[in-house]
Parts: C-alpha cells; structure tokens; sequence
C-alpha cells in the first residue's frame, strides 16, 4: 500500500511520548489498588496522536464491505439492506438506553413493540405464539429443539431422541440437535434437489417411534421450493413427532406462504436476515421462536431477558414501512431476481438442477472445467470487480458449489453489472486462467492461506513482533 497509515498496524505507527488524549485535573483524590491486582510493568500501548488514529480507523472502516456500499450475493444468509429509518427509530434514546433491570413500569412502550412485533410475526408466519428470548438463529433453533424435547417429556416420551436432517440442510441443523441431546438422523435428497419421500418413509417405518422432529427449510438450501411438505408433515405427526422449520430461508416465503399453514409446529426467525436488520461480523442478531397453538407453555428458559431489543426495533419498523400489502412484493421479487440471474449465467456456469427457483440457486463451478479456474478463483476474482463473494463449497451436493442471493432490493442494474462480471470471470478462465487463478490484485493484500490463518491465527503484535 503507499498509504502509510492505511497499511500499517496502529502499533507501528505509534510514537514514544505521543498523546491523543488530555484527562481533567483529578478532584476525587487517589485510591491505592492491591498489588496483586497491578501490572509489573506498563501496559505495551501504542502511543499516537489523535489525528493519527482517526486515519488509521477510518482508513480501515473504508476497506469493509457491506450492503451499504456494494453488491452482496450471499447465498443461504439474506444480506437485504438495512433502510436508515430503521436506524432512526432504533436509536431513539427511549429505546437505545433501556436498561433490563429497570422498572417494569418504566418499560410500557417497550414491551408494547415487543407485543406488536409478536402479532406482526404470528401473522406473517402462521404461528400463534413467539418467544423473543434468542439473541440468534443458532440460538433459536436451539430454543426451538429444547421446546419440543419439553413436549415429548411432559407426555412420558423419553425415548424420542432423534431428528430427521436432510443432506442439504444448514450446518446449524444438526450442530444444534446435539447440543440439545439429540441423534441426527439424515435424509437424502432426490436428483432434483428436494427431500427422498420414499427415503423418508423407510427413516419413519423403521425409527419411528424415536423421532422427535424433523428440521427442514423451504425453500431448501438450493432455493428449491419443497412441494411434499404437507405429505411430510402428515407422515412426521403420524408418528408422534413435530416438524421444525428453519427460518433461515424465509425470505422468499414472505406474502406467498407461511409455515404454519404447510404443517410445521415450530419455528424460528432470523429478525437480521428476513426483516433488514444489520447481520454480520458476528452479530447483533435475533432469533425468535414462534409455535404453534399449545406448545408455548413449553418454552425453555435460555435467558431472563428479551434477546437484542435494537434489532427489534428495526425489524418492526420494517415490518411497518412495508405495512399489510407491499409486504407481499417481498418473496415474489426475490425469486425473481434470483431466476434472472440464474438464465443469464447457466450457459457459461454449470447449473446442476434447471428448474425455477426461489430466492436463491447454486451453480457447480464454471461450465468448462478444462480451464482449472475453480469456484475458489471465481470468488476471489469478483473482489478485483467490487463484488462481495457469494457463498462458496456449500451446500456440499456439488463439489464445486457457487450459491448466489440476490435479494428483492436489487435493482436491474445492479444485477447486469454482476451478471457482466461473472460472464467476464469466465471468459477469462479460458483466455488468461492464470490471472483469475492469482486473484485477487487490487485488494490491500493478495490471497490469503485461509487454512493457515484459521489453524494459527496471530492475534497479538508482539507475536507479529517477534516472528518479523
């Protein structure tokens, strides 16, 4: 990089002596600290001036990517953008500064958007109830699958451990079912991409007496609409389980269907992917639960508060804006985005499952494959073009997976451009393999050993210090 501040580390920028700060004089007088609570030596801090600093971070902030500042086709996690009056409602400071612990009598208005976020979920949804307890999707389908090990045990129905998984569902499906305890028993999907009914039915006869649940999220990891689910619910209640719904896909469901209706006794919702709230960077998130009439006294207890109220906020002032007949555009224009840029693409990027989709598709990496370029190239090539990358070698189905999401924000333009580039990538990969194999070349560094990186992470500069 020739900006110095931008490439540096804030400790290499920093100077003996230097200051970016000035305290008051201390009026309080002094307290002595235990001994064994002090420092043998000063803390190793960099020393910088305030103008400084500003640069470096604002430097950095610069080189994030976000919904805010370019495409982001991410599929399997909706990155839809966040409008600013949600922002603006959210930080109003009689609901940025709520406190849990103050007085109930002091949180009315509160608790009311709480209650009316409910009625607007339950509506959307097909659920009678929803706890907002979760703080995120991974921690409502954990409250989700705690809520049904509590109704099989209020019946004496201690032997019903296991869930049904299909083989193309979210990796949280499974991680979360043995977290609660249970045995995930997986299922396979046909040539076309859906759930193996006859499979399914050779899991019930034989285990069905064990089944707790069966996850499951429509459309499908690979955007593809589940056209049996009431015949598998019927199967699934027949023997005594309940159904899950994953409601990580959501978003193309919203004003076309609603879960609840399909035969799916509980759910959850990702508040920060379905209704626009801020998601990534690992968090803030939210993850209510919602169930159907009767399970509700079944809720666990995962924590003594409401999950992320701000995210809260945002989605009911989402919810709002759209209001009862512009919500329904929602799913609708999501699939459709999503189709356009599957036709355009599907003649120079393999499409493994030709059908229409929903919000999202999965390609298996570029159609010649006499190239060498690899979906992992593809990825890093798009950052040379301001494009975040999509989802890449997942769902494990295809060995090259490349799933793309564009939501219902996008406009026509947007997606030509992409749509441009990948068509781009690709004649590259035949012309000059090696510059799409040596991407990226105009981000601040060049590609990055992942592995490494994840194996052996250097996460202190004097580690950086020592090794240089």
């Amino acid at each position: 990089m020739n900006n110095k501040l931008y490439g540096n580390l804030i400790f290499e920028l920093s100077k003996a002596g230097r200051k970016g700060f000035s305290l008051p004089k201390n009026n309080y007088g002094t307290c002595t600290i235990p001994k064994e609570l002090c420092r043998q030596k000063e803390a190793a801090l960099p020393e910088c001036d305030e103008l400084t600093v500003v640069r470096h971070y604002t430097n950095l902030s610069n080189n994030n990517f976000g919904v805010d500042t370019g495409f982001y086709p991410l599929g399997s996690c909706t990155m839809k953008y966040n409008p600013k009056i949600n922002e603006e409602i959210a930080a109003q400071p009689q609901f940025q500064n709520i406190h849990p612990e103050q007085p109930t009598e002091t949180t009315r208005g509160a608790q009311a958007i709480v209650s009316l976020l409910e009625r607007s979920l339950c509506e959307l949804t097909g659920m009678a109830h929803f706890t907002f307890k979760p703080y995120a999707g991974a921690h409502g389908e954990l409250t989700g699958l705690m809520t049904i090990d509590n109704y099989h045990r209020s019946r004496g129905d201690f032997d019903r451990k296991k869930v049904i998984v299909p083989d193309s569902a979210h990796g949280t499906n499974p991680a979360s079912a043995a977290v609660c305890g249970l045995e995930i028993v997986e299922v396979s999907s046909r040539a076309d991409g859906t759930v193996d009914f006859e499979d399914l039915q050779r899991i019930v006869a034989e285990q069905g007496t064990e089944i707790a649940a069966m996850m499951m999220t429509n459309p499908n990891t690979l955007g593809l609409f589940e056209t049996r689910i009431p015949e598998i619910a019927r199967l699934i209640h027949d023997c005594g389980g309940l159904m899950y719904y994953d409601g990580a896909n959501l978003n193309p469901m919203l004003g076309a269907c609603r879960p609840g209706d399909m035969g799916f006794d509980v759910m959850h919702v990702n508040l920060h992917k379905t209704f626009s709230t801020p998601h990534g960077g690992g968090g803030p998130g939210s993850g209510p639960v919602g169930v159907r009439e009767g399970l509700q006294s079944f809720f666990p207890f995962v924590s003594p508060y409401h999950g992320n109220f701000g995210v809260m906020m945002r989605a009911y002032a989402y919810i709002l804006s759209l209001g009862r007949e512009h919500v329904k555009e929602v799913g609708p224009l999501a699939t459709l985005n999503a189709n356009y840029i599957k036709a355009c693409l599907k003649d120079v990027y393999e499409l493994p499952i030709d059908t229409v989709c929903c919000h999202e598709f999965v390609f298996d990496g570029l159609k010649d494959k006499t190239t060498g370029v690899t979906t992992m190239d593809v990825a890093k090539r798009l950052l040379d073009y301001g494009y975040h990358a999509p989802t890449i070698y997942f769902p494990l189905l295809f060995h090259e997976s490349l799933m793309i999401e564009p939501t219902e924000n996008e406009s026509r333009e947007t997606l030509d451009g992409f749509i441009a580039v990948m068509r781009k990538i690709a004649e590259e990969a035949k012309v000059s393999p090696e510059k799409v194999k040596s991407a990226p070349h105009t981000t601040p560094i060049g590609r990055a050993d992942d592995v490494l990186a994840a194996k052996h992470p250097v996460v202190t500069y004097r580690q950086l210090k020592s090794e240089a």
